[in-house]
């Protein structure tokens, strides 16, 4: 399967977000709900001071361009209040009054500046990879994209052909709908594409605008930890069918698995004002699921290895540090500790998504302490629920 890695660019959103600030704006608006005793302590437990939004914090809680008779329209609900006996005085203040209640943002509305910054997020994601790897658009045989809450069509892999100037005959692979596991499951097509045809430049960008899913209207716990969670990311990275001299992983082999049965645990809904994505406390267990069937896919690989076999790095986004606990504790017998040092370093900024992975990779290979020959493991699950891992060899 050998495929060859250069290391990815990763843009980070430039707007800081503190969590102070969406305490400060989520108690505010919610001053009576259920959680709003615990929002500091919750807010705590997350771990994260700061995340970088491509778009500032003001512009996720703005009123939208409408109004409280938005929906229905001046003319009906004045026909309505004259049918229910109301005086024309009384006719007029009630609209006034409605007219001067601010609607949310509609899904245009949040979405499309969110739309337009993830297309240029990716661009600069993708020309940093381009030229990380010394390479050129015109090398470009296949582009890979995914940015999953920001639905459009055509998609981000028709935005950046246009963007880059691709050749007219280069293979592109949307896929919107992986989200957290764009990283590994990309990875693990482009190492399929590269096989097939090792001369084959398989340009992989993932442009993640998560804070769309900051939704201001809403008061359950688990919209509370989403907005507290997500970041805002672009990464890009070149696979090669051949060793490059700016390669810096090889991959060796990659697994798949789904879990029946788990679709509702989280998800994304698009509703009138926006998208949303809804949790599940029941998700993180059921990733440990796919945990535990990665172990033993990695214990069989290696049942044969005549010495101990472990990796040396741990590149792995379960979705929270809540998982990584799990895979800390259910780790085989004799694996060192410190494994999963650089995914823990990434989540104290936020959960990036599918670009977590890029983001974790490119901690490990600026730190400089993995050497040739070290092995290493990526992990990624994402709603479904379904996970990919590969294994590899540092270069």
């Amino acid at each position: 399967m050998a495929a060859y890695l250069c290391p990815p660019a990763v843009i980070h959103g430039e707007h800081a977000v503190k969590t102070s600030q969406i305490v400060a704006e989520v108690g505010d608006r919610h001053p009576h709900a259920a959680w709003a005793p615990r929002i500091d302590g919750i807010a705590a437990s997350t771990g994260i001071e700061t995340r970088g939004w491509m778009l500032p914090l003001e512009t996720a809680v703005a009123p939208g361009q409408g109004n409280g008779l938005h929906a229905v329209g001046i003319a009906p609900a004045q026909e309505a209040l004259a049918r229910d006996g109301f005086a024309q005085q009384d006719v007029d203040r009630v609209i006034a009054a409605l007219e001067s209640i601010p609607a949310p943002q509609t899904v245009q509305e949040r979405t499309a500046p969110a739309w337009e910054a993830v297309q240029s997020y990716g661009e600069r994601a993708a020309r940093g990879a381009l030229q990380t790897a010394g390479l050129d658009a015109a090398d470009v045989d296949c582009l890979i994209t995914s940015h999953s809450t920001t639905p459009a069509l055509p998609g981000l892999d028709i935005a950046l052909s246009n963007r880059l100037s691709l050749r007219s005959d280069t293979l592109l692979l949307p896929a919107t709908q992986w989200a957290c596991i764009a990283g590994t499951r990309s990875l693990a097509l482009a190492a399929e594409l590269v096989a097939a045809d090792p001369d084959r430049v398989v340009l992989v960008v993932i442009s993640e605008a998560l804070s769309t899913t900051y939704q201001p209207g809403d008061d359950t716990l688990e919209s509370l930890i989403v907005r507290l969670l997500f970041a805002d990311t672009a990464v890009a990275a070149v696979v090669t069918g051949r060793p490059r001299p700016e390669s810096v992983l090889r991959l060796d082999a990659a697994w798949h698995h789904t879990l029946p049965g788990t679709q509702d645990l989280h998800r994304l809904e698009t509703r009138a004002d926006g998208t949303h994505f809804v949790m599940d406390r029941r998700g993180p267990r059921a990733v440990q699921e796919t945990v535990t069937a990665m172990w033993e896919w990695l214990r069989t690989r290696y049942q044969d290895d005549p010495d101990s076999w472990h990796p040396d790095v741990l590149l792995a986004h379960p979705g929270g540090t809540r998982v990584l606990e799990y895979m800390e504790q259910t780790m085989p017998d004799g694996w060192p500790s410190g494994l999963l040092d650089y995914s823990r370093d990434s989540y104290t900024t936020g959960n990036r998504g599918g670009a977590a992975v890029f983001d974790i990779l490119r901690r490990a290979h600026d730190a400089g302490q993995l050497k040739a020959g070290h092995r290493a493991v990526l992990y990624a699950a994402a709603p479904g629920l379904t996970a990919t891992a590969l294994e590899g060899q540092w270069l």
